[in-house]
């Protein structure tokens, strides 16, 4: 399913926030995010249409599994990106913004071969240990 970046990335802050608080809700999304109300909302239920949401009554927020999928994919590359720039010498702020840019177009083939150069340049740097 192809979704667009702004929804990969509410998934991937949905995430985030699961890691970091019991539950989630909106108004979490629109503190982390700094979006209005009224834009979240519209959001959630293009994400709720799309099946990659369940809202309960209450309004917290769970990920499908096809969401969860989406959400994990999206802040792998993130953070593999994130680290790899900064490694790279590239300011850690710079580095971070940079890398939610190119996470959402980086194709899988590109990406997986980024993944097995650092995991090279891994071995190599632990086997010169």
């Amino acid at each position: 399913m192809k979704i667009m970046e702004s929804a990969e990335n509410y998934l991937e802050t949905i995430l985030i926030l699961r890691n970091r608080l019991p539950k989630v809700r909106s108004i979490d999304i629109v503190n982390e995010l700094g979006f209005s109300k009224p834009s979240v909302s519209v959001a959630m239920k293009g994400l709720r249409e799309k099946n990659l949401i369940i809202m309960d009554k209450d309004g917290y927020i769970t990920l499908t599994d096809a969401g969860l999928e989406i959400a994990e994919m999206i802040y792998e590359r993130h953070t593999i990106l994130t680290d790899w720039l900064t490694y790279l010498g590239v300011d850690p702020r710079i580095a971070a913004e940079d890398a939610c840019r190119i996470e959402h177009v980086v194709s899988k083939e590109s990406f997986e071969k980024i993944k097995e150069h650092i995991a090279l340049h891994n071995e190599k740097t632990a086997d010169n240990a």
